[in-house]
Parts: structure tokens; C-alpha cells; sequence
């Protein structure tokens, strides 16, 4: 996991903090956060990651938005999108933009190191587009 840079994209710090705390305990140190959809962009950009965590309801620029333009720079970007319940509507949309995954919030460690390996181990996106 040496070369593995993975970004955290939310604008709850808690969140960020958990998801460093669950990535380090999966031996991932090479870690990036984002505040906001537009931080994102820019970072993904300038950093390259591997994997990116992002959240869909976000100040500035919400995560499908961010998505949008982050496969527009990188068709190849591998971008996990985070939903709480009740926003079915944007995870269909983060969906039909390229995202790699999605996880339901609250967020579990079996679901990231799930992801984690997935990406790890160079597989494609793999999700339904009739979610």
C-alpha cells in the first residue's frame, strides 16, 4: 500500500477523522481530505489519488458535481460516493456520472476495507446502475 493515496472528500470532520482512523488501521498512510466538492476537484487534480471517498451533500460543490468534473479530467478516476438515507436520487445520479462504489452512511470498516481492496487490486467499477 505504499503508492496507495487515497482521498477523503466530506464536510464533517468526524467523518474525515474516522475514515483516516479506519484507512490507517487498514495500512493505508497516505491520506488526503477535502472539505467541499471544489477542494476535491483541485486536490484530485494536483494529487492524483488512487481512490477517492466523497460525500454527496456538500457546501460549494456537492460530491456528484465534483464527480462530474473529476471523470471529465480522469476517466479512470476510481470515486466512491457516501450517501445517508434519503438521498437515493443523488447516489442514481452519482452513479450514471462514473462513480467506482457507493457506501451507506453511517459508514462501516467491513465496507471501506471491502472498497480498499477492490481498488487495490486494480478492479473495475462495479456497481448496478439500478440502485
Amino acid at each position: 500500500m505504499t503508492n496507495f493515496k487515497v482521498m477523503v472528500c466530506d464536510d464533517s470532520i468526524f467523518v474525515r477523522k474516522k475514515m483516516r482512523d479506519i484507512l490507517a488501521m487498514l495500512g493505508v498512510s497516505n491520506v488526503i481530505e477535502a472539505e467541499n466538492g471544489q477542494q476535491a476537484v483541485d486536490k484530485y487534480k494536483s494529487e492524483n489519488p488512487t481512490l477517492v471517498f466523497m460525500d454527496i451533500i456538500m457546501p460549494e460543490k456537492d460530491g456528484v458535481e465534483a464527480l462530474s468534473e473529476i471523470m471529465a479530467f480522469d476517466g479512470g478516476a476510481r470515486v466512491v460516493m457516501a450517501s445517508s438515507v434519503g438521498t437515493q436520487k443523488n447516489l442514481k445520479d452519482a452513479i450514471v456520472a462514473g462513480a467506482y462504489d457507493f457506501l451507506q452512511k453511517p459508514i462501516e470498516t467491513a465496507d471501506i476495507a471491502r472498497i480498499v481492496k477492490k481498488a487495490a487490486g486494480n478492479a473495475p467499477r462495479q456497481v448496478s446502475p439500478h440502485i
